[in-house]
């Protein structure tokens, strides 16, 4: 590669080369300051943990590419671990159980996005409505009381390994090729990117607005629900008080993979490599004993960093851009 294609690479790849390099960096100063951060079973704890983010977010990057947010998330993958578990509670097959909670979840995203498709309703509005009402509808069911169902030989191997590796992180790593596939090699990812950057543009030539965004929410639903069912396996009930903030994570690993708020712009690999930094971010904290509350603070300003690098990243793009031209 000549040192153009280089210079050329790495300006394209800036973001993700940063996030190998942070995630290098964070390694190396938990690993000799947080006792046991860099064993087994850490890092096994960390790919659980990265699998939890990253499933939702695989969704969330075609939500924040095509210039929607969607705040339900943590909500969601709580009522459905409590919905699943009622079903197993009440000896539901698991054959019909796990499709009926991915079916609910789909079904609830779906409904936001008709709500922002067709009755004009700002995703941040819809999605927030969603989410109150999906915890207050969890608590209530449970009356915050955690769900337990007989032992369930499938949903113990969702919460085991699979050749020494996580299951979550397995289902996740495969769902990351079907959604890199999607965005990059589908008619419906680059819709997503044209609605994104100008829906009045990408409607005029042809692309129905309204059906990408019905099932850029659909699909969100869809995986948020695969989150609960996974969590579901791991706590071994169902709890609506789970994955609190869950959304808040999804979206600063998304913004830190480099996907414009604005739109239009994002990338897979990004949001994953996104994910490993909050997870490790979040262990290490753990590990040295800092308050769990200042952890929140540092979530807080980790997004806000993530957001201002994402701004000047863009701008610096556009300048090379200007001056290539």
């Amino acid at each position: 590669m000549s040192m153009g294609g280089v210079s050329s690479f790495s300006a394209k790849h800036m973001n993700e080369i940063g996030l190998v390099v942070i995630i290098l960096l964070l390694y190396l100063v938990f690993g000799s300051t947080a006792h046991g951060f860099t064993s087994a079973n850490n890092q096994l704890t960390i790919l659980r943990d990265v699998a939890s983010i990253g499933i939702a977010a695989w969704a969330m990057t075609l939500v924040i590419v095509a210039g929607e947010i969607d705040l339900s998330i943590g909500p969601m993958v709580a009522f459905i671990s409590v919905v699943l578990a009622f079903m197993l509670k009440a000896n539901v097959p698991l054959i019909a159980a796990i499709p009926a909670a991915l079916a609910v979840g789909a079904a609830f995203g779906t409904l936001a996005g008709v709500l922002r498709a067709y009755f004009d309703v700002p995703s941040f509005v819809a999605t927030l409505g969603l989410w109150s009402a999906l915890r207050g509808l969890a608590l209530f069911m449970t009356n915050a009381l955690p769900v337990t169902f007989n032992e369930n030989a499938f949903m113990e191997r969702l919460a085991d390994e699979v050749f020494g590796i996580p299951t979550s992180a397995v289902v996740m790593l495969v769902l990351f090729v079907v959604f890199v596939m999607i965005a990059r090699y589908t008619s419906f990812g680059r819709s997503v990117f044209a609605v994104g950057g100008n829906a009045n543009a990408a409607h005029l030539c042809g692309i129905n607005v309204k059906r990408v965004r019905v099932i850029i929410f659909s699909i969100s639903g869809l995986l948020s629900a695969a989150t609960g069912v996974l969590l579901t396996a791991r706590l071994g009930s169902g709890n609506a008080g789970a994955a609190t903030g869950l959304e808040f994570d999804v979206i600063a690993a998304v913004v830190i993979g480099g996907t414009s708020l604005s739109g239009g712009r994002g990338s897979m690999l990004g949001t994953m490599l996104g994910a490993f930094v909050i997870t490790l971010i979040g262990d290490g904290l753990v590990l040295r004993g800092i308050n769990p509350f200042f952890q929140e603070v540092v979530r807080g300003v980790i997004i806000v960093v993530a957001v201002l690098a994402n701004l000047m990243a863009t701008r610096y793009r556009g300048q090379r851009t200007i001056r290539g031209n």
